[in-house]
This record gives structure tokens, C-alpha cells and sequence, in this order.
């Protein structure tokens, strides 16, 4: 009977993230966390899905190059340097069975990854999947959302629950969208409260996490 198996449900590292045990997380070494990010358990992160370093759109993304061998693409900046396909900012939260994915084009018949980037204080609701170009910060993607591969969500947008976001939507600053296929249904204010205001949501749902 171990001791400490109550507090094993998460890992915390050095930055303060907190990542559940049983959450499933691919590719680490493309994912960057900023720091006080909370991931779920059986939250998915895609990490796998990233585009090769100096590879052209019409580049197969079949070969991972993990094993660090040079790519037969053209020049690439910086070998050595694994490329980046999931960034999250500082205290975000990633519910459970959320799925994030980088965003794709198909180029020439060939799919290429670009990177998913998501900003500060962004909460995802359960299991909804993003496969945005760009979340902006203080963003609100509710439960059962779908974000298309490659909109763009900017700061204080607030997406409700089911709604889906069709490829390429951009959503302005302080919207609330939503239905399939998402719309403009109002604006974040009286009814809507804005995610991780002023750090204060934000920092009480990740204090709260593994306690």
C-alpha cells in the first residue's frame, strides 16, 4: 500500500502544469506548455501531427524524422530543433476528453500540419476538438465545441457549448458563437463572463486541481 497514491493523479512540473496520468499525450517533444496549464484525464493532445523542419507544403509529412536523421527537404533552418505542432500559453485548462490537433492543408494531395497556437487562460470544454491555427487569450471553447482546422479565435471570444466552427472562421475579439455552423449570436458581457479575468478564474480552477 504506497503512501503517496493519492496525489498521483496528476503530474506537476517544474513550470506548475498539472497533466493527468491518464491523459494522452503524443509527440512531447513538439509541445509547449507555458506554464500553469491543467490537462485533463483522457484529454488528447496530438503532439505526433507536426511539419517537418524547412519542408515545403507539397513535402510528405509521412516520415517523422524522430530518429534524427537528416529530411530530404529543402535546407531546413535547424535540424536539431524539433519542430513546434501544440503551444499553450499560461493557465489554461484542457477538460476532459478534449482532443486538440494541429490544423492541415491538403497541398498537391499531400496533407501538411501547421501549428496549433493556443494563448493565455483559454478554457476547453469537455471533450471538444480544436484544430485551430490561432486561440487567442482568454478564449472560452465549450463542451462538445468543434473548432475547424485553421480558424482563428481572437482574444475573448467565447465559444458555446456544441457549437462548430466551420475550417477557416475567424472569430473577432469579444464574440459569443454559436450552432452548426457557428455564428455571431452576441457579445461577451452581461451573461457571458470573460475567461481568466484579470488571472482570477483562471488561477482558482488550477488551484483547485488534485485537491
Amino acid at each position: 500500500m504506497p503512501p503517496k497514491a493519492a496525489k498521483g493523479e496528476y503530474i506537476e512540473t517544474d513550470t506548475g502544469n498539472k497533466i493527468s496520468r491518464r491523459s494522452n499525450i503524443h509527440g512531447t517533444q513538439h509541445i509547449i506548455l507555458g506554464g500553469k496549464t491543467v490537462i485533463q484525464t483522457d484529454a488528447v493532445i496530438r503532439g505526433d501531427l507536426y511539419r517537418l523542419p524547412g519542408a515545403h507544403p507539397s513535402s510528405s509529412s509521412s516520415t517523422t524524422g524522430d530518429s534524427g536523421e537528416p529530411t530530404p527537404a529543402p535546407a531546413p533552418a535547424a535540424p536539431n530543433t524539433p519542430s513546434v505542432a501544440v503551444s499553450i500559453g499560461r493557465y489554461s485548462y484542457v477538460s476532459k476528453q478534449a482532443v486538440l490537433r494541429p490544423p492541415s492543408r491538403l497541398h498537391r494531395g499531400v496533407h501538411s500540419f501547421y501549428p496549433l497556437k493556443i494563448g493565455d487562460h483559454v478554457f476547453i470544454g469537455e471533450r471538444a476538438v480544436v484544430e485551430a491555427a490561432s486561440v487567442g487569450n482568454h478564449v472560452h471553447i465549450g463542451c462538445d465545441a468543434v473548432v475547424g482546422s485553421m480558424a482563428i479565435l481572437k482574444d475573448f471570444a467565447y465559444v458555446l457549448d456544441g457549437a462548430v466552427i466551420p475550417p477557416g472562421m475567424v472569430v473577432p475579439s469579444w464574440c459569443v458563437v454559436g450552432g452548426a455552423p457557428a455564428r455571431i449570436v452576441g457579445e461577451v458581457g452581461e451573461g457571458y463572463g470573460v475567461e481568466g479575468a484579470e488571472g482570477g478564474l483562471a488561477r482558482e480552477r488550477y488551484r483547485l486541481v488534485g485537491r
